[in-house]
C-alpha cells in the first residue's frame, strides 16, 4: 500500500508525513537504497570519464537509444532491462564506430538518437502493455527493484571494477589527451569502444532508478560537481560516487517524508549538489 502510494502518478500534495520513518525503514526502501549504492559506484566511475571525454551528450542519447529495446522487450515478454541493455550497447558501439572524431560523434549520436526515439514510440503504440510500461521506462522505478536486479547490479559493479583495474591508466590517458596517448602507443579506438560499452551498461543500470529522461542527473551531474571539488582523477571519482549516492539517499528520504516521486527528488538533490559545487568554486576564486 505504501509502495503504491509512493510510486503512483497522481496529484501531488506536499504535505509532511509524520510516519515517514516507517516508510523509510520498510523492506522495499532498503532494497532501493542498496540498489542506489550499487548504481552510484558504477555511475560515479563512468561519470568522470564521460565528462573527461566530452561524451555527456552520448550518455544522454544512449538512454533514449535503449527505449525501443525496452518497449520491444515488453512486446516479446522479456525483461525490460535486457532489451534496453542490448539496444544501448548496440547504439553505443555504432556511435563509437561512426563517430571516431569528436566533430563527427555528435552528428552520429543525434542521428541514431532520432531514429531510436521514433522506433521506441512506434513499438510502444503497438501494445497497451508497452504503453503502460512507458512511464516507468521514462522516469524510472527504483522502489520496485527486485532481488534479481540487485544481484545484476552487484555483478556489473564487480566486472566494471575488474576492467578498470586493467585499463584505468590507458583509458585516463586517452580521455585527457588523445593525441599524446596515441603517440605513446595507446589503442585509441579500442579505448573508445570499451568506454562506450561500459557507458551503455551504466546507463542501463541507472535508468532503472531515474528513467531515460533523467539519466543525466546520475551519470553526469554528480561527476560535474565532483570535478569542481576534487584535485585529482581518483578523488574526483570518489567524490562522484559519494555525491551520486547521497542524491539517491536524500531523494528517497524526501519521497518518504513528502508524497513526491523518488526520481524527481533524486534529480532535485543532484542538481542542488551541482549548484552548491559551483558556488564553492566561485568562492574559491574570489
Amino acid at each position: 500500500m505504501i509502495l503504491h502510494t509512493l510510486a503512483s502518478a497522481g496529484p501531488i500534495s506536499f504535505s509532511y508525513d509524520p510516519q515517514w520513518r516507517i516508510v523509510f525503514g520498510s523492506g522495499f526502501m532498503m532494497s532501493a537504497l542498496l540498489a542506489g549504492a550499487l548504481i552510484s559506484v558504477a555511475a560515479g566511475i563512468i561519470g568522470y570519464f564521460t565528462i573527461a571525454r566530452r561524451s555527456t551528450f552520448a550518455a544522454h542519447a544512449i538512454a533514449h537509444i535503449g527505449l525501443p529495446g525496452a518497449t520491444g522487450a515488453v512486446l516479446l515478454g522479456l525483461p525490460v532491462s535486457l532489451g534496453m541493455g542490448v539496444f544501448a550497447v548496440a547504439g553505443a558501439l555504432t556511435i563509437g564506430v561512426f563517430g571516431k572524431k569528436a566533430s563527427k560523434r555528435e552528428v552520429a549520436t543525434g542521428t541514431i538518437l532520432a531514429f531510436a526515439l521514433g522506433l521506441g514510440l512506434f513499438l510502444a503504440r503497438m501494445s497497451t502493455a508497452a504503453t503502460a510500461q512507458l512511464q516507468s521506462i521514462l522516469f524510472g522505478s527504483i522502489l520496485t527493484v527486485t532481488d534479481g536486479q540487485i544481484w545484476g547490479f552487484a555483478i556489473f559493479d564487480v566486472v566494471l571494477l575488474a576492467v578498470m583495474a586493467i585499463v584505468y591508466q590507458p583509458l585516463l590517458f586517452s580521455s585527457v589527451d588523445e593525441q599524446v596517448a596515441q603517440a605513446k602507443g595507446v589503442r585509441i579506438q579500442a579505448m573508445n569502444l570499451l568506454f562506450m560499452v561500459l557507458l551503455a551498461g551504466v546507463v542501463t543500470l541507472a535508468t532503472q532508478a531515474v528513467g531515460t529522461l533523467l539519466i543525466f542527473a546520475l551519470v553526469v551531474t554528480p561527476s560535474a560537481a565532483a570535478n569542481t571539488l576534487a584535485r585529482s582523477p581518483r578523488s574526483a571519482i570518489a567524490w562522484s560516487v559519494v555525491i551520486c549516492f547521497l542524491s539517491i539517499l536524500s531523494g528517497l528520504l524526501l519521497s518518504s517524508m513528502f508524497p513526491a516521486p523518488p526520481s524527481f527528488a533524486i534529480v532535485a538533490v543532484s542538481t542542488l549538489a551541482w549548484a552548491a559545487s559551483q558556488a564553492i568554486d566561485r568562492a574559491r576564486r574570489y
